[in-house]
């Protein structure tokens, strides 16, 4: 079954504790929240502060994305939110099994992003050490754009390897999700869709949800 990450960097950050509420009481299965440091993106989401105000407020398990450089810096007290799942980038990563190593001592699921422009060939040697791998869709740093077609090649690649390497991998696509290529994204392979404007844009963000939680 798809499990469905609405991403709060898309949110009104204004009614930030009502748009929780609304996931709280939505089909949606995650939260995702994608941590910017100004540096490995050309732009700066929220740190800590806002972090504890999404723990104490969501019911709903914390998919937790570091678009940060030097994330092994910061794992430990990313870990005490206890989220679901902690994502890092591969090309943030100097030493990746590491990381991914660190994160797991802390019982917690391991995911790794890869740019649109890093094949997959590059999680070859490490793909059974990961338990989620987030293909990015659009280019990071920002919410509301255009998605990449060429993404669907790269989930065919993905689930191929997976396969072949006996993996239980999850497959996580991030940026440009909506009702129009959900269907095609799962139907390649894909296990969890992160959505962000096509839910808090929308006139009725539930409704939203549902919908693609719907979709088979």
């Amino acid at each position: 079954m798809m499990l469905l990450s609405p991403s709060i960097l898309s949110s009104n950050f204004g009614i930030l504790e009502k748009e929780l509420l609304m996931l709280n009481e939505s089909s949606c299965d995650w939260v995702h929240i994608d941590v910017m440091d100004g540096v490995f993106v050309p732009n700066i989401s929220f740190g800590f502060p806002v972090l504890e105000v999404i723990k104490n407020t969501s019911l709903k398990p914390l998919d937790i994305h570091l678009m940060i450089t030097n994330p092994d810096k910061y794992i430990e007290k990313f870990a005490s939110y206890k989220p679901e799942v902690l994502t890092v980038h591969f090309e943030a990563c100097t030493h990746l099994h590491r990381t991914i190593q660190k994160i797991k001592s802390y019982d917690i699921k391991a995911g790794v992003a890869i740019n649109p422009h890093t094949p997959i060939n590059s999680l070859e040697s490490i793909i059974n050490e990961i338990d989620v791998v987030c293909i990015m869709s659009v280019n990071p740093g920002f919410g509301g754009q255009v998605f990449i077609e060429n993404t669907f090649s790269k989930i065919k690649a993905l689930k191929n390897l997976i396969t072949k390497q006996k993996s239980n991998t999850l497959i996580q696509i991030d940026g440009g999700v909506s009702d129009k290529n959900a269907a095609a994204l799962l139907k390649e392979g894909s296990d969890i869709l992160v959505a962000g404007n096509y839910i808090f844009k929308s006139n009725d963000p539930k409704d939203n949800i549902n919908k693609l939680k719907n979709i088979k």
